[in-house]
């Protein structure tokens, strides 16, 4: 095998680990949005004052993100979207967690700041090789 294709074989495999796990678990989350409706988040957007039509933008966030990130095309827009979701999704719900422990001294947001750096790592690395947004060697 050429040296230049097998180099970063395990980086690339490990990003590809990385964006499957996070655009199909993200993904969970727009499957029961698209299936369920918005209605809640369009609630709460307008308890802070905001047109509940914004509500709509979750759909970038948890259907179209992942949807990039899984395929691996545009993966680094995908996850950058994810990010911005995740980081609404705190400020929305979760902006009284943000310093609190659980009784067992996890962090109360781990599962949202997991999602949040795990996007923002896909967003400082790229997708790696197994995706569509580069050309085959």
């Amino acid at each position: 095998m050429n040296d230049d294709l097998t180099a970063n074989l395990p980086g690339d495999t490990g990003k590809l680990v990385l964006r499957l796990v996070l655009g199909v678990l993200i993904l969970f989350h727009g499957v029961a949005k698209i299936q369920h409706g918005i209605a809640p988040i369009e609630e709460m957007l307008r308890a802070y004052g905001l047109p509940g039509v914004l509500a709509n933008a979750v759909y970038l966030g948890e259907v179209l993100g992942p949807v990039l990130v899984i395929v691996g095309y545009y993966a680094r827009l995908g996850a950058g979207l994810i990010a911005i979701n995740m980081i609404v999704a705190v400020f929305l719900v979760h902006t009284g967690d943000l310093l609190v422990l659980t009784d067992h001294g996890g962090w109360r947001l781990e599962l949202q700041g997991m999602y949040l750096f795990a996007a923002l790592a896909l967003v400082l690395m790229g997708p790696g090789r197994f995706g569509f947004d580069r050309p085959h060697p």
